[in-house]
């Protein structure tokens, strides 16, 4: 029987968010940065690198740390490496480019951007150097952050930088706060920033000699400043990709849980608003409001890729009540011939090239659609109120990873399972007396009820519920009490 495969994709133990995939030869590469399991800040672990072939997706391997922070030269002053992406240069060798940053993000707008090297697509990097000017000046204009490398047909591109609104140079010159605010955060000095053309701020792209350090011309920006994107400007996490013979933008828009995109018929500029890809929070499916999104959203990070003939966007979930243990995932997307990308909604089945089987166990995790109806936004904080989410547990001496802190009204979503089902279960522990109310739909009929009752261990509880087809899951708690949820069951 064929291997399955569900959001997120990954061991249930692994967080690489950031996620920017490569095909090399008959494999697609998985590079981001790596978060801590629990985590108390961004990016805590090396950069480990997952793959799989490109026939098969259900089968990622983990290739092992690929590059220390403790091989960066400014490992003592910030020792976490942020997003990080991956070319093949016009030698051959594969070209590692990131940024250093500290705790909570301090220091991460700094730069320069920095550079590894190593001859194959995941083995062990060797420090390189950092990006720089032809006198060896490092390369600081702009704000050097999230860098992308872009090999566009043998001329390489670095994309990068971060964008505050309401921080134009003409409101910079006259407001002497706001500018010691922006100087703080960028480490620059008033004159650097008022001196910078358009604006320090911004989407910006620098070419590359083939040493793949030295930058040939000066950086510019590829979306002026104050462009309107109609609410989705540009925010962080640059990334390119080429389409035919248009460019892609992708990145991380100002409400910072949607991955967006630009096309323009060059790299350097000229790029249009196309819309959003993807949002961790499924806002704008069907209308959706930010107020009504089905997950705690936050920070965003990926890109678009064709694999066999199937376009994917890859972007990250989050767990643990912050923007700290981040989690890869991916949906199917589809590019119109107009050149328009639809939407996708999150699933627990992105990279599965169909619905799960409804048959058999699976992780309570797995679920894309967790809310309790109020659910917040990350913060670069770890929130302390109760909320349903996505945890880990270790008892006697195991590990457990469930959906912790159910209380009454949330909804635990599903999406998409196909087959033929005749009873519907889970595994549960907790305070809790109710029911869990089954449903095809979010606001749907209830075709089942799951009666809930006290119970300090594991508890396996079901009902009776005819299904078949294709469909969606939803189970909603009704009553008193917290829920933790292990597994579901049909």
């Amino acid at each position: 029987m064929k291997n399955q495969v569900f959001n997120p994709f990954l061991p249930l133990d692994a967080y690489i968010p950031d996620g920017e995939p490569h095909i090399f030869g008959d494999r697609v590469y998985l590079y981001g940065s790596h978060d801590r399991e629990g985590g108390r800040t961004f990016c805590m672990e090396d950069y480990t690198v997952y793959s799989a072939p490109v026939d098969d997706l259900t089968s990622w391997r983990c290739e092992g740390v690929i590059y220390s922070a403790k091989q960066d030269p400014d490992y003592d002053e910030r020792p976490f490496m942020y997003a990080p992406d991956v070319v093949q240069g016009n030698d051959g060798r594969f070209y590692l480019y990131y940024c250093m940053s500290g705790d909570f993000g301090f220091g991460g707008y700094y730069g320069p951007i920095r550079a590894a090297v190593c001859d194959t697509p995941a083995g062990k990097y060797e420090y390189l150097g950092c990006v720089h000017y032809p006198d060896g000046t490092p390369m600081k204009k702009y704000v050097c952050f999230d860098p992308c490398a872009f090999n566009d047909n043998g001329t390489i591109r670095i994309y990068y930088g971060t964008q505050y609104m309401g921080e134009s140079n003409d409101i910079l010159a006259r407001d002497k706060d706001k500018l010691a605010e922006v100087c703080k955060r960028y480490n620059k000095t008033p004159e650097e920033v008022l001196a910078t053309e358009d604006n320090v701020n911004g989407a910006c792209m620098v070419v590359l000699e083939d040493d793949m350090l030295t930058v040939k011309g000066e950086p510019q920006h590829i979306i002026p400043y104050n462009a309107d994107f109609g609410g989705h400007e540009f925010f962080e996490a640059s990334s390119m990709r080429k389409v035919g013979d248009k460019y892609y933008f992708v990145y991380s828009s100002q409400l910072n849980h949607e991955l967006c995109y630009a096309v323009s018929d060059r790299p350097d500029g000229g790029f249009v608003f196309g819309g959003t890809i993807v949002s961790n929070g499924d806002i704008g499916i069907n209308g959706r409001s930010a107020a009504d999104r089905l997950n705690m959203t936050g920070t965003t990070h990926g890109s678009i890729i064709e694999i066999n003939g199937q376009w994917y966007v890859f972007y990250h979930r989050l767990t643990h009540k912050s923007d700290y243990s981040r989690q890869a995932c991916a949906e199917r997307i589809t590019i119109a011939p107009d050149g328009s990308i639809a939407q996708a909604e999150m699933t627990s089945c992105g990279l599965n090239g169909g619905p799960l089987r409804a048959q058999g166990r699976y992780p309570a995790v797995i679920a894309c659609s967790i809310t309790n109806g109020h659910m917040p936004h990350g913060s670069n904080s770890i929130y302390t109120e109760s909320f349903p989410n996505v945890t880990h547990k270790e008892v006697s001496g195991e590990v457990e990873r469930i959906i912790s802190e159910i209380c009454d009204g949330t909804l635990i979503g599903f999406r998409y399972f196909e087959g033929t089902a005749s009873r519907i279960g889970a595994l549960v522990r907790g305070n809790a007396e109710g029911v869990i109310e089954v449903c095809t739909e979010i606001s749907g009929a209830v075709l089942a009820e799951i009666k809930v009752h006290p119970a300090g261990e594991w508890t396996e509880i079901s009902a009776e519920v005819p299904l078949s087809g294709t469909f969606p899951l939803y189970l909603i708690y009704r009553g008193s009490g917290l829920i933790e949820m292990k597994e579901i069951i049909f």
